[in-house]
Protein backbone atom coordinates (compact mmCIF):
# COMPACT_ATOMS: atom_id res chain seq x y z
CA UNK A 1 0.00 0.00 0.00
CA UNK A 2 1.46 3.42 -0.93
CA UNK A 3 2.49 5.93 1.72
CA UNK A 4 0.40 9.08 1.57
CA UNK A 5 1.24 12.47 3.07
CA UNK A 6 -1.11 13.30 5.93
CA UNK A 7 -1.99 16.24 8.15
CA UNK A 8 -2.99 15.18 11.68
CA UNK A 9 -5.15 18.32 12.02
CA UNK A 10 -7.11 17.68 8.78
CA UNK A 11 -10.65 16.33 9.19
CA UNK A 12 -10.47 14.42 5.89
CA UNK A 13 -7.13 12.84 6.88
CA UNK A 14 -8.82 11.75 10.11
CA UNK A 15 -11.70 10.25 8.13
CA UNK A 16 -9.25 8.45 5.81
CA UNK A 17 -7.37 7.12 8.87
CA UNK A 18 -10.62 5.90 10.41
CA UNK A 19 -10.38 8.06 13.55
CA UNK A 20 -13.53 9.90 12.49
CA UNK A 21 -16.31 7.64 11.17
CA UNK A 22 -17.98 8.09 7.81
CA UNK A 23 -20.51 6.36 5.60
CA UNK A 24 -18.12 4.87 3.02
CA UNK A 25 -19.37 4.47 -0.51
CA UNK A 26 -16.13 3.12 -2.02
CA UNK A 27 -12.51 2.86 -0.94
CA UNK A 28 -9.26 1.68 -2.46
CA UNK A 29 -5.57 2.31 -1.77
CA UNK A 30 -5.71 5.80 -3.34
CA UNK A 31 -9.12 7.28 -2.52
CA UNK A 32 -12.16 7.22 -0.31
CA UNK A 33 -15.69 8.28 -1.26
CA UNK A 34 -18.25 8.89 1.47
CA UNK A 35 -21.59 10.59 2.04
CA UNK A 36 -21.27 14.27 2.95
CA UNK A 37 -22.58 14.93 6.49
CA UNK A 38 -23.76 18.38 5.38
CA UNK A 39 -25.35 17.46 2.06
CA UNK A 40 -26.67 19.98 -0.42
CA UNK A 41 -29.00 17.24 -1.69
CA UNK A 42 -29.80 13.60 -0.99
CA UNK A 43 -26.84 11.49 -2.11
CA UNK A 44 -24.22 14.28 -1.95
CA UNK A 45 -20.96 12.34 -1.94
CA UNK A 46 -17.32 13.39 -1.52
CA UNK A 47 -14.35 11.78 -3.23
CA UNK A 48 -11.09 12.45 -1.37
CA UNK A 49 -7.57 11.29 -2.17
CA UNK A 50 -5.93 9.42 0.67
CA UNK A 51 -2.95 11.76 0.39
CA UNK A 52 -3.19 15.21 1.95
CA UNK A 53 -2.99 17.87 -0.74
CA UNK A 54 -4.64 21.23 -0.16
CA UNK A 55 -5.41 21.95 -3.83
CA UNK A 56 -5.62 19.99 -7.06
CA UNK A 57 -2.49 21.55 -8.56
CA UNK A 58 -0.43 20.12 -5.67
CA UNK A 59 -1.50 16.52 -6.38
CA UNK A 60 0.38 13.98 -8.47
CA UNK A 61 -1.37 13.60 -11.84
CA UNK A 62 -2.03 9.88 -11.33
CA UNK A 63 -3.75 10.44 -7.98
CA UNK A 64 -5.91 13.22 -9.39
CA UNK A 65 -6.73 10.90 -12.29
CA UNK A 66 -7.77 8.13 -9.91
CA UNK A 67 -10.21 10.47 -8.18
CA UNK A 68 -11.63 11.68 -11.49
CA UNK A 69 -11.87 8.11 -12.80
CA UNK A 70 -14.09 7.14 -9.86
CA UNK A 71 -16.61 9.90 -10.65
CA UNK A 72 -18.51 8.24 -13.55
CA UNK A 73 -19.16 4.99 -11.66
CA UNK A 74 -20.14 6.84 -8.49
CA UNK A 75 -22.38 9.23 -10.43
CA UNK A 76 -24.24 6.35 -12.07
CA UNK A 77 -24.75 4.64 -8.70
CA UNK A 78 -25.86 7.83 -6.95
CA UNK A 79 -28.31 8.67 -9.74
CA UNK A 80 -29.74 5.14 -9.58
CA UNK A 81 -30.03 5.16 -5.78
CA UNK A 82 -31.55 8.64 -5.49
CA UNK A 83 -33.58 8.96 -8.68
CA UNK A 84 -31.78 12.21 -9.51
CA UNK A 85 -31.94 13.19 -13.16
CA UNK A 86 -28.73 15.25 -13.16
CA UNK A 87 -25.73 16.06 -10.97
CA UNK A 88 -22.90 18.51 -10.51
CA UNK A 89 -19.27 17.46 -10.15
CA UNK A 90 -17.64 20.24 -8.17
CA UNK A 91 -14.04 20.72 -7.04
CA UNK A 92 -12.94 23.97 -5.35
CA UNK A 93 -9.36 25.20 -4.83
CA UNK A 94 -8.70 27.91 -2.25
CA UNK A 95 -10.97 30.00 -0.06
CA UNK A 96 -11.99 32.38 -2.86
CA UNK A 97 -13.42 29.41 -4.77
CA UNK A 98 -15.48 28.22 -1.81
CA UNK A 99 -13.10 25.53 -0.51
CA UNK A 100 -13.80 25.06 3.21
CA UNK A 101 -11.51 22.07 3.97
CA UNK A 102 -7.87 22.31 2.88
CA UNK A 103 -7.79 18.77 1.48
CA UNK A 104 -8.67 18.14 -2.15
CA UNK A 105 -12.18 16.79 -2.51
CA UNK A 106 -14.65 16.32 -5.33
CA UNK A 107 -18.36 16.77 -4.70
CA UNK A 108 -20.96 14.72 -6.56
CA UNK A 109 -24.18 16.65 -5.96
CA UNK A 110 -27.38 15.02 -7.25
CA UNK A 111 -29.83 17.49 -8.78
CA UNK A 112 -33.57 17.44 -9.13
CA UNK A 113 -36.09 19.78 -10.71
CA UNK A 114 -36.73 22.83 -8.48
CA UNK A 115 -34.17 21.71 -5.88
CA UNK A 116 -33.34 25.34 -5.14
CA UNK A 117 -29.57 24.85 -5.42
CA UNK A 118 -28.94 26.93 -8.53
CA UNK A 119 -25.62 28.48 -9.55
CA UNK A 120 -24.38 31.66 -11.14
CA UNK A 121 -22.74 31.69 -14.55
CA UNK A 122 -21.86 35.18 -15.68
CA UNK A 123 -19.84 34.83 -18.90
CA UNK A 124 -17.86 37.68 -20.38
CA UNK A 125 -16.26 38.00 -23.82
CA UNK A 126 -12.66 36.97 -24.44
CA UNK A 127 -10.77 39.67 -26.33
CA UNK A 128 -8.89 38.05 -29.23
CA UNK A 129 -5.53 39.69 -28.47
CA UNK A 130 -5.81 39.05 -24.74
CA UNK A 131 -6.72 35.45 -25.55
CA UNK A 132 -3.60 34.95 -27.68
CA UNK A 133 -1.40 36.47 -24.97
CA UNK A 134 -3.02 34.32 -22.28
CA UNK A 135 -2.72 31.19 -24.42
CA UNK A 136 1.01 31.82 -24.95
CA UNK A 137 1.55 32.31 -21.19
CA UNK A 138 -0.32 29.11 -20.31
CA UNK A 139 1.54 27.08 -22.94
CA UNK A 140 4.87 28.44 -21.69
CA UNK A 141 3.94 27.44 -18.11
CA UNK A 142 3.16 23.88 -19.24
Amino acid sequence: MPQHPTDPACIFCKIVAGTIPCLKVIEDDRLLAFLDIGPLSCGHTLIVPKGHYATLDQMPDDLAGACAAAAPRLSRAIKAATGASAWNLLQNNGRLSGQAVDHVHFHIIPRREADGLGYRWNPTKLDAEEGRTLLAAIQKAL
